[in-house]
């Protein structure tokens, strides 16, 4: 599919012609000498933001803009290639160039100038960003975090939604519903439609070395699901906590916690989770993210993962969540712990990294000895996912476009890490980056030992939206954040970064250690 289209005679937002300077008031003179598809970037970037081009709108043809703007084509169709690559505007052939993503963007990345967003304040009747940061975070801080308005939101674990593929899934549900039956319409399987499962197997088997057949498969809504249906299931095998990563994931730490399990934490090094330490425990299961360690970003050593598959071995349960092992950019390949250790090792992914997390599509792969309890439970909780968007997925598997989809999104995320890279370097000189080879968040440490709530807080103050790294901690460690780069364009990372860094010299100036 083009980017831009040249034939079209479309008319611009609202449905009115465009003629130039009247769209959007833009005026060529305002743009700086050798900066003119920059600057025009910017402009429509910031329609975009600030809703004056909803999504739906058409862009002027670009020869007809560069005849109004008296610029070079080229000018225009730069300007659109990029706002193309962020995810704003995408190219319909006859349809015109049009908007299809509104994505927040600071106002100084509009303006053009350097300086980083200023405050946002509170809406009424809700609570000033530091609120979120105080004390222990509740069950509901996710909710909240995603409800704070921010201008650049570094998430973590939040994949480009602005790539979602829609017409590669718009052709797959076409194609199903055309050859779909009466009798597929009814009451599916709880484990999952088969054509699916039967397709999971064939991508674990290409891009993580898991060799499984269909029926050793069970589809969840995703990686929460899983972790419910197991807390059960292992309660009733005797096991009382599992042990976790430290620092590790909030997130995971809470379902388990929800289903009265308690999260024992084991210390993770340069090489992964020290296995002296989890013997120590005595805990008979543990929650790990081997090929790309959350938040640190560790692949674990070849030595710690023949020290945890000898502790397996000797009766503990390995629950590995491979919550983004295929987004990697500087290393090959790991294999999961499960192509190693099947009767010992339960395997948790999902689509919510690769497509979005809204299609609640995950699977687990459990050892024989749980299968069938947790095909029961499944059962008992909601009678299986739906099946249609189970076909789709499928579909989307076996045609490879859901492999496309991934090598697209591995150059574009490749490409904003870089940029939030070269942003720290030059804006927190002295932070130290973690787990940059893989995956959609980096992690930073930096000193003075400012608390990392208090940046985050002063960071969200200013329009940026992080999580600090004390967060997914339960044993005293480092301050840092937890900065996620995968759907955000490459300058208004900079510009959050900027603030962030505005934020940590402000604050090392104030703060003194308590005594």
């Amino acid at each position: 599919m083009s980017t831009v289209n040249e034939g079209e005679k479309a008319p611009a937002h609202g449905g009115h012609p465009a003629r130039g300077s009247d769209f959007l008031q833009l005026d060529a003179g305002d743009a700086p000498a050798g900066g003119k598809a920059d600057w025009l970037a910017r402009r429509l970037r910031q329609a975009v933001a600030d809703g004056r081009l909803t999504v739906g709108s058409r862009l002027p043809p670009t020869r007809v803009l560069a005849a109004e703007l008296r610029v070079s084509r080229g000018v225009v169709t730069e300007a659109y290639r990029r706002l193309a690559e962020e995810g704003h505007v995408q190219g319909r052939r006859r349809g015109g160039t049009v908007v299809v993503a509104a994505l927040p963007v600071p106002p100084a990345a509009a303006r053009g100038t350097g300086s980083p967003p200023g405050p946002v304040p509170a809406p009424a009747g809700r609570s000033a960003p530091g609120a979120l940061f105080a004390g222990e975070p509740g069950p509901d801080v996710f909710d909240a975090l995603r409800a704070a308005p921010a201008r650049v939101d570094f998430t973590p674990g939040r994949p480009d939604l602005a790539a979602f593929p829609r017409t590669a899934w718009l052709r797959a549900e076409r194609a199903v519903l055309a050859e779909l039956s009466a009798e597929d319409l009814g009451y599916g399987d709880p484990r999952g439609d088969r054509r699916l499962r039967r397709a999971v197997a064939g991508w674990l088997a290409w891009n993580r070395g898991i060799r499984v057949e269909p029926d050793d498969v069970l589809i969840v809504a995703g990686t929460a699901q899983a972790l419910t249906l197991l807390q059960p299931v292992l309660r009733a095998d005797g096991i009382t906590g599992v042990a976790v990563e430290d620092p590790g994931s909030l997130g995971a730490r809470q379902h388990l916690r929800h289903g009265g399990l308690a999260t024992v934490p084991v210390p993770v090094d340069d090489h992964g989770m020290r296995v002296g330490a989890l013997r120590a425990t005595g805990a008979r299961a543990v929650l790990l993210t081997p090929a790309h360690q959350f938040p640190t970003g560790v692949v674990t050593s070849g030595e710690r993962r023949r020290e945890l598959l000898r502790w397996a071995e000797d009766g503990g349960l390995i629950v590995e969540d491979d919550y983004d092992a295929e987004h990697r950019y500087d290393r090959p390949p790991v294999p999961a712990l499960r192509a190693l250790l099947p009767d010992r090792v339960c395997y948790l992914g999902s689509v919510s990294k690769l497509l979005a997390p809204a299609l609640r599509i995950g699977w687990m792969v459990p050892p024989p000895r749980y299968r069938d309890a947790l095909i029961e439970a499944k059962r008992f909780t909601d009678l299986g996912n739906a099946v249609l968007p189970q076909l789709v997925l499928a579909r989307l598997m076996e045609s490879g476009d859901l492999e496309r989809q991934l090598r697209l999104l591995r150059g574009r995320h490749r490409r904003r890490r870089d940029a939030m890279i070269d942003a720290i370097a030059g804006q927190l000189p002295g932070a130290v980056v973690h787990g940059a080879a893989a995956g959609l968040h980096l992690t930073l440490t930096y000193a003075p030992e400012v608390p990392d709530t208090e940046l985050a807080a002063a960071a969200l103050a200013r329009g940026v939206k992080c999580q600090p790294l004390s967060w997914h901690r339960q044993l005293p460690g480092r301050p840092g954040l937890v900065l996620g780069y995968a759907a955000t364009p490459p300058g208004v990372i900079g510009d959050g970064v900027a603030a962030i860094g505005e934020a940590l010299r402000e604050l090392a100036r104030a703060w003194r250690p308590p005594s």
